[in-house]
């Protein structure tokens, strides 16, 4: 038995055979064709150039049909990169007399030598897109291959039982027919938590771990597999009582979604009958039937970012308004969507990164999230379009993120202004009146929550770049990763202060960041003001079952105890302590 660790990127057990997925690609020797084949050839090429081009116009149908645009427009992207490549290989075969596998494979190489030429100038937190886009261009240049020389690996139409799916990396074409009923998990060598295919398994709730390290030399197809997305583990052959502590688990999480489900209609009121709402965050707009199924009361943040992966270009109005109202319409007109504008970070990739200068020595305290958007009018115009738009069909809000100036905040509104201004002009139906808000998720924000009340609708807190700048450590750096902490006095003072900063003004304000979804903090958070919740879907039945089980004068009471005490340590302690004693064992 071996027991290897990566990246949870999507929760859940399961337990079955391994598919190990071919890692050995094509090779193609050096072959020149003689000038009385060359029309030929170039037909045989287009031939497959249309071929793959179908095909992935067809998987983005398909795609955007289950699970949305975003995800579709990952195929959108290879449609036209196989267009744009037309001309280039023709040359290639007349110019050089190459074969059409031949000019295809040198014509990627190439490619791929540019762009890792490129890649050496950006930090390495950019290294990481163009490695994604590299792979990319890899598995376009496969497909296409795979028709010219007539081959066919398509395993996953093929299965007949379910599977769990091993592979050094899973690129689109490989990912385009994974379903919950044949596809049980999956694990790669490579790969991180912004990927593609890590989007993928969260929209679909596939248990998935990513970024493992080597481990394929180990597997045969068939072997008995365990992935727990939970905790990031990928175990090879389990022995007998391992496997039954997990199917232990698995049996569990399955009775506590049973248990959770009698709780969807029901509302989340406190044993003394005070309402806290609950929403969910989605970053694909497939996502929102989760939140219908997890009984939420609408989406608390609607991350926009996800729209720009895996495109060679920034997302038009049409493809942000598509991705909207999909969203809208599945919630209803009556349930709320709070739409945050682009966020992109150093820990967030798209093709607007390289025009932010990729090069900063510091993208943390960068140019980043507002402050990106505010220095591309045209981009953030575009997105706060398609927003003011999709706001005629439904409870839609806007919410601007990273805010850490009034001045930005008052610039954003005036930019809001002036696209309603345009939309009014053009004679472009838009809704004029809409909530608009702000993620206190910067020290100088909740510290000026009192000012920024004042300018909005309602606030949302970002714990999660909230707890990194109080205590300056980055959150996925594993060398201050004890001291990066929700539970830290100095970040609990602040949301304290932002809560009764908003109550001043009568404004709402929402927790969105993963402190939010941890059953330990609600009791803490609900204590101090909070009456909003924002978290992952599938985090909001164990929400409300916490909720359930309060009193709102003993959480106010626990609140002012926790404010007093001096270390994380004492927090965390006496937080756990009060989950066990309302639900026993819920804080193991």
């Amino acid at each position: 038995m071996e027991v290897k660790r990566g990246i949870a990127v999507s929760p859940g057990v399961a337990i079955g055979p391994a598919l190990v997925l071919d890692t050995e690609g094509i090779r193609i020797t050096h072959r020149t064709i003689p000038a009385d084949q060359i029309t030929d050839e170039i037909q045989r090429l287009l031939k497959a150039l249309d071929e793959t081009a179908a095909e992935s116009r067809e998987t983005r149908e398909r795609f955007t049909a289950r699970l949305g645009p975003t995800l579709g427009n990952i195929f959108g992207a290879h449609e036209s990169a196989l267009d744009a490549m037309r001309k280039p290989l023709e040359v290639l075969i007349r110019t050089h007399s190459y074969s059409a596998e031949y000019a295809v494979s040198s014509f990627f190489r190439d490619y791929v030598k540019q762009m890792e030429a490129v890649a050496v100038r950006f930090p390495e937190s950019d290294r990481a897109e163009v490695r994604r886009r590299t792979a990319e261009f890899v598995d376009i240049e496969k497909q296409v291959l795979t028709r010219l020389l007539g081959q066919n690996s398509e395993p996953l139409q093929q299965l007949t039982a379910p599977v769990i799916v091993l592979a050094n990396d899973l690129m689109p074409s490989d990912t385009a027919d994974f379903t919950p009923r044949t596809v049980h998990a999956f694990a790669t060598e490579s790969g991180g938590n912004t990927s593609h295919t890590a989007i993928l398994a969260g929209a679909l709730e596939i248990p998935a771990v990513v970024g493992i390290g080597r481990f394929l030399t180990d597997v045969s197809g068939g072997d008995i597999i365990i992935v727990d997305g939970s905790e990031g583990v990928l175990i090879i052959d389990p022995d007998d009582a391992t496997i039954a502590r997990y199917e232990e688990k698995r049996a569990a999480d399955r009775l506590r979604a049973d248990r959770y489900d009698s709780l969807r209609d029901k509302p989340a009121l406190t044993l003394d009958m005070a309402r806290i709402q609950l929403f969910g965050n989605i970053e694909l707009s497939g996502e929102a039937a989760h939140c219908l199924d997890r009984g939420a009361e609408g989406v608390g943040l609607y991350r926009t970012e996800f729209l720009y992966l895996n495109k060679a270009t920034d997302p038009t109005e049409a493809e942000h308004y598509e991705a909207y109202r999909s969203v809208v319409q599945t919630l209803g007109s009556d349930r709320p969507v709070v739409i945050r504008t682009l966020d992109l970070g150093a820990d967030k990739f798209s093709s607007v990164s390289k025009v932010a200068g990729g090069a900063e020595k510091n993208p943390f305290l960068g140019l980043r999230s507002i402050r990106l958007c505010l220095q591309n009018l045209d981009l953030f115009k575009t997105q706060l379009r398609a927003i003011l738009r999709v706001a005629l069909l439904g409870d839609v809000r806007i919410m601007f993120p990273m805010i850490s100036t009034v001045d930005e905040l008052r610039q954003c509104r005036t930019l809001l202004n002036e696209v309603k201004e345009d939309l009014e002009d053009a004679g472009i139906p838009f809704k004029r009146e809409l909530p608009v808000g702000t993620m206190i998720e910067v020290p100088s924000a909740a510290l000026m929550a009192d000012i920024l009340a004042r300018e909005v609708d309602f606030f949302s807190i970002g714990t999660n770049d909230l707890i990194q700048y109080v205590l300056a450590a980055d959150r996925n750096n594993e060398n201050v990763a004890n001291l990066y902490n929700p539970a830290d006095p100095s970040v609990l003072r602040l949301i304290k202060g932002v809560v009764e900063a908003a109550r001043k003004e009568k404004i709402d304000v929402n927790v969105c960041g993963e402190m939010s979804g941890e059953p330990l903090y609600a009791p803490l958070l609900v204590g101090m003001g909070i009456r909003q919740l924002s978290a992952t879907p599938r985090k909001i039945p164990e929400l409300k079952r916490v909720i359930r089980q309060l009193h709102l004068q003993e959480a106010e009471q626990l609140a002012a105890n926790v404010l007093n005490m001096e270390t994380a340590r004492q927090v965390g302690n006496y937080l756990r302590d009060h989950l066990r004693r309302i639900l026993p064992g819920a804080a193991d």
